[in-house]
């Protein structure tokens, strides 16, 4: 497995890390035995960094990673996310309170002390950016955190918050059919020495072996709500995916390694973060960082795939009512 860094002064980890979303059931059911495999065979394919969130399963996820933690040796670099407030009506609370009360729920479910990674999981508008970044501050200070990051924000934001404390790392989605960070997140944390951490880089399982077909399976209460999956826009954008499978075989890859490794291609400091909650899908994937593209590999993979091409959004509007947007 090769390597990055995670920011300008953070850890060397694994140029490819695990999303554990899925740990908590929102793709589909699953079990603690099946997710416990799942992370034994990241670890064993030298994946050395984890990226989970509180409300991921309403801790159902931390709780998996605490107890993977608890009956191996294994240190993995860990990244946790709070600022989403799950209830009747979804809220955003970026408060020092809130921010610190649930980063110690998110350290007694993982059974550590302390995480390598803190993200903003969003930011709200009606708290100043400085002030997160002050607060986030005071964590490291404690050693609570080794740095903090900020998830679906903009390049201005990014700018304000690392002025008034270096920011680790970036995360918004990013791949093959979600290019908005190419319009400035992406050279933004190039220039400040930050991450850029691709979330969703196999598009919510589209790029998947198998494809996540909503012809073909239930996708699940999340990703049915997912304009692109929908009736409208799905026979629109599966040609397109069928397409790109062909060009895979071609290349003599599966889908999901070649969309990890254009993705890898697109910058040193970026470092996707695919999920799954199986083994079994994780192999296909995990030795995406080992595949050398040429420039006219891209070319092909982008012709088949140029900017703009998936249809409908890749949220609707209640997902995306605490998104940062720019152009």
């Amino acid at each position: 497995m090769k390597h990055r860094h995670l920011g300008a002064n953070g850890p060397r980890v694994s140029a490819i890390g695990l999303g554990c979303l899925s740990f908590g059931g929102i793709f589909g059911g699953t079990t603690t035995d099946a997710s416990l495999a799942c992370l034994d065979a990241a670890w064993d394919h030298g994946i050395t960094f984890l990226d989970v969130a509180n409300i991921y399963g309403n801790g159902v996820s931390e709780s998996v990673i605490g107890e993977w933690l608890g009956t191996r040796k294994h240190r993995p670099v860990i990244a946790t996310k709070a600022a989403i407030v799950q209830g009747e009506t979804r809220g955003i609370n970026n408060s020092a309170a809130h921010l610190r009360a649930e980063l110690e729920g998110s350290l007694k479910r993982l059974g550590v002390d302390h995480v390598d990674l803190f993200y903003l999981h969003r930011h709200d508008p009606g708290t100043p950016i400085e002030e997160v970044a002050q607060t986030m501050a005071t964590l490291m200070t404690e050693g609570k955190i080794g740095g903090y990051g900020l998830s679906e924000v903009a390049p201005y934001t990014l700018r304000r918050a690392h002025a008034v404390h270096p920011v680790m790392a970036v995360q918004n989605e990013y791949s093959l059919w979600t290019r908005q960070p190419e319009l400035g997140m992406i050279q933004t944390c190039a220039d400040l020495g930050v991450s850029f951490i691709p979330f969703s880089p196999l598009a919510r399982g589209a790029f998947g072996t198998p494809m996540a077909d909503p012809d073909q399976c239930d996708l699940g209460p999340f990703r049915s709500q997912i304009p692109r999956f929908s009736p409208e826009y799905w026979p629109l954008n599966k040609p397109k995916l069928l397409a790109f499978q062909q060009l895979a075989a071609d290349m003599r890859h599966n889908p999901a390694a070649l969309a990890l490794a254009w993705c890898l291609h697109k910058g040193d400091h970026l470092i996707p973060i695919p999920g799954t909650r199986t083994a079994s899908h994780l192999a296909a994937w995990a030795q995406a960082p080992d595949i050398t593209l040429s420039a006219a590999d891209l070319h092909q993979i982008e012709t088949t795939l140029p900017v703009g091409w998936a249809a409908g959004d890749r949220y609707n509007d209640a997902m995306a009512s605490s998104v940062e947007r720019y152009s």
